[in-house]
């Protein structure tokens, strides 16, 4: 992916430059500190995603990304900002992200997952022969999208929510009852049957400008989603990795793409409180899936790829043992001593530091061993 940066504040360039560096599939073709060289740039080469700051110094980047769009119309655009109160504005110019500086390494990575799908989604249209079809994207944000009519636009918070939570259930019918319970909690009975019609209604509007007005089927006051006509990418990546219980040369590549499809936890982006056990279910999912990838790729000595997933998992919950044991493991099998010894320093300044513990004698043990 074909990336470039406009930020006119030099330490900013050179943040975004070292994370999008160090992220596969992602090549920064431009850096620069005002609109014009950008829009030069863009109007004679190419680019698929661009990351804009709101303010370019005395130029304005809503007007920038209106005017790269007029170019380069399938250009995909994030603001990266340090204005959070520009961001209804930013919306008019329907960008990919919106994020608030300072920016982690993993919003980031998220964001250009996000951006690598829809290209990648967008690349698999042949010419329209291929049946209109709703993706949906839960992990690390939660977007609609069709080839017919592009991103879908919520008209609402709750039907926004209601469709979450229809999804959550996999096609399976879901009663009214639940359904009032989890997404209209504590509301007195006939208000909450109002607001769930309404929100019905309010999401098939929606959805039935991609042509998906029948998605969402109610009789008897039951409710689903016909996923035969939905691509969710939580309930595939469910899926695939519950069928990778071991991993081996046959299926080594399709578990690869599998990790790389977990772009964050579900719904990452939204406060659902009825979506905290499956998130977590499908955050175990992927940790013991990394981690068991993590080994085949230790045991075929391929250290910096195992080193990399390692640290993956690491920046997802830096005081889990396990994965800072497998990265120890990995640093050591690699002889990289350097890096041995910092990790084992991060690690146990962290635990001091936020829990006020040592690590365990085997983190010890193993850093002594190879050491």
């Amino acid at each position: 992916m074909r990336v470039l940066i406009v930020d006119d504040e030099p330490a900013m360039l050179l943040a975004m430059k070292r994370l999008l560096a160090s992220m596969d599939g992602v090549e920064l073709v431009g850096s620069f500190r005002s609109a014009q060289e950008a829009a030069d740039f863009v109007r004679d080469g190419d680019v698929d995603l661009a990351f804009l700051d709101i303010q370019i110094g005395a130029d304005d980047g809503l007007e920038l990304a209106r005017s790269l769009r007029s170019v380069r119309a399938d250009l995909d655009i994030v603001f990266t900002t340090s204005h959070a109160e520009y961001a209804m504005d930013a919306y008019d110019v329907y960008p990919l992200d919106y994020m608030v500086k300072p920016i982690s390494r993993k919003r980031l990575s998220q964001t250009i997952a996000r951006a690598a799908a829809r290209r990648s989604a967008a690349s698999d249209d042949t010419g329209g022969h291929e049946p209109n079809r709703l993706t949906v994207r839960g992990l690390g944000c939660f977007e609609a999208s069709s080839k017919q009519a592009g991103v879908v636009k919520w008209i609402s918070k709750k039907s926004t929510e209601l469709f979450a939570y229809l999804l959550v259930n996999r096609g399976r019918s879901v009663s009214k009852d639940r359904i009032l319970e989890a997404v209209f909690p504590g509301m007195p009975l006939k208000n909450a049957e109002i607001y769930l019609n309404t929100a019905v209604y309010q999401l098939r509007k929606a959805l039935s400008a991609h042509g998906f007005k029948e998605i969402v089927v109610s009789a008897q006051e039951q409710y689903r989603v016909d996923l035969d006509q939905a691509d969710v990418d939580f309930i595939q990546f469910a899926q695939g990795a519950e069928q990778l219980s071991e991993i081996n040369e046959a299926n080594e590549a399709d578990a690869i793409e599998l990790e790389k499809q977990f772009a964050g936890d579900l719904f990452e982006d939204r406060s659902f409180e009825w979506a905290t056990m499956e998130r977590e279910r499908l955050a175990i999912l992927y940790v013991s899936l990394a981690k068991r990838l993590a080994d085949w790729l230790l045991a075929q000595k391929r250290y910096r790829e195992a080193a990399q997933m390692a640290r993956r998992m690491v920046s997802r919950n830096e005081f889990e043992e396990e994965s800072n044991l497998l990265l120890l493991n990995i640093l050591g099998a690699m002889g990289d001593r350097q890096e041995l010894y910092n990790h084992y320093e991060r690690y146990t300044k962290w635990l001091l530091q936020e829990l006020g513990v040592q690590p365990s004698e085997e983190f010890r043990r193993i850093y002594e061993q190879y050491r």
